[in-house]
């Protein structure tokens, strides 16, 4: 194994701490007031935007001309240090790891960095890949994961997937990686035979890195 490649929200910090709202309010306005989107429209576009492209982005880059870069900028421009502290232990692990940690989100690098300020991670990842990384296109779609693996020049079976959505590590499991669910429970993990560990919290993993290492 040569690499671990962590999701940013809800991974790398509890989903208690509900960033996404933050983020959420700032999608139905924009789609409101700047592609100027009937209010009463927008919850189901969203939900067939995720249906159909895994993200709201793609349906508005498809159907409305949205400049990503624009909507990126916009969305993400939330004060996360309001809900994150540091978190000394996730630093600590991180700091000892025996491999290399990369960011693999479906997030913006802004919105990476704001995070990874927020708790207290500066300097302990070796990358960031976000949703520029295959055209905007987001996990699950294989596009980004195969997109990382050139540039690392590595093959799935050398690579760890750390997430909190099964749907995302299904699909890293189809590249051949280790896949480790973080949160606090999926009554489907068990049953989900593309899932190798599940952990609480992702500074509970450098136990699990060092007993795949030894194997």
């Amino acid at each position: 194994m040569q690499a671990v490649l962590f999701d940013l929200d809800n991974t790398l910090y509890p989903a208690e701490r509900d960033i996404f709202s933050l983020i959420d309010v700032r999608i139905n306005r924009y789609m409101e007031e700047v592609v100027a989107i009937d209010p009463a429209d927008v919850d189901g576009l969203r939900r067939r935007y995720w249906e159909d492209y895994g993200a709201t982005l793609q349906g508005l880059i498809r159907y409305h001309g949205v400049d990503p870069e624009d909507y990126l900028n916009y969305v993400h421009a939330v004060d996360v240090s309001s809900k994150l502290s540091l978190d000394l232990a996730l630093r600590q692990t991180l700091s000892n790891l025996r491999l290399p940690s990369y960011v693999f989100t479906n997030g913006s690098r802004c919105h990476v960095d704001r995070v990874v300020t927020a708790l207290g991670l500066d300097g302990l990842f070796a990358g960031v890949f976000d949703i520029r990384t295959a055209a905007y296109q987001p996990k699950p779609n294989p596009g980004p994961y195969q997109q990382i693996l050139d540039e690392l020049e590595l093959s799935g079976e050398q690579c760890i997937m750390v997430e909190d959505q099964l749907q995302n590590l299904k699909m890293a499991k189809e590249f051949g990686m280790k896949t480790v669910l973080v949160g606090s429970g999926c009554s489907l993990a068990p049953r989900c035979d593309y899932v190798d560990a599940q952990l609480e919290r992702s500074a509970d993993i450098g136990e699990l890195v060092d007993d795949w290492l030894r194997a």
